[in-house]
């Protein structure tokens, strides 16, 4: 079995199931790790908005819950992830990062023995600039590959996932 370290930090649409569970041809095991929003992400979440021309969501950053208020939607994003992982074949575990996302990652693969780790964000076009996002960093830190992905944000499935929040 193929073991993959899944880092998100939204709700798994379809597409990216189907994608994650068709990269290689034999069954899969997910552990995923979900990261909730932190304050001090803020900024540069508002900064990528502005730069991706999303302006309506750069003005409603200071809406979204952060810190522990943001744990409940975190754990449903995973419960959320977790039941399309499985309900596409896939083994899958995960957790809420409570802090040090890479060092848990770096743990979590060691103690797995996973075979490789899949970023799945969406763009920060600040972080990837300084090389300072999940994947660059994480790369330094785990001694399997580490892919990253583009998170696909499918319509209807963002509505019912808001829904289940």
């Amino acid at each position: 079995m193929f073991t993959s370290v899944l880092m998100i930090e939204q709700p798994l649409s379809a597409t990216d199931v189907d994608f994650v569970t068709g990269l290689h041809d034999e069954e899969m095991s997910f552990v995923v790790l979900m990261q909730p929003r932190g304050a001090e992400d803020r900024l540069l979440r508002a900064i990528d908005d502005v730069a991706l021309g999303e302006l309506e969501q750069a003005v409603h950053e200071a809406d979204e819950p952060e810190g522990e208020a943001a744990l409940r939607p975190a754990a449903l994003a995973l419960e959320h992830s977790l039941r399309l992982l499985r309900g596409a074949g896939s083994e899958a575990v995960g957790q809420i990062i409570d802090d040090h996302p890479l060092d848990l990652l770096r743990s979590v693969v060691e103690q797995t023995h996973a075979d490789e780790v899949i970023v799945l964000t969406a763009p920060h076009l600040v972080e990837e600039f300084f090389h300072r996002d999940w994947a660059s960093r994480a790369r330094h830190k785990v001694g399997v590959p580490v892919l990253k992905l583009y998170a696909h944000a499918d319509a209807d499935e963002e509505r019912s996932a808001a829904d289940v929040e």
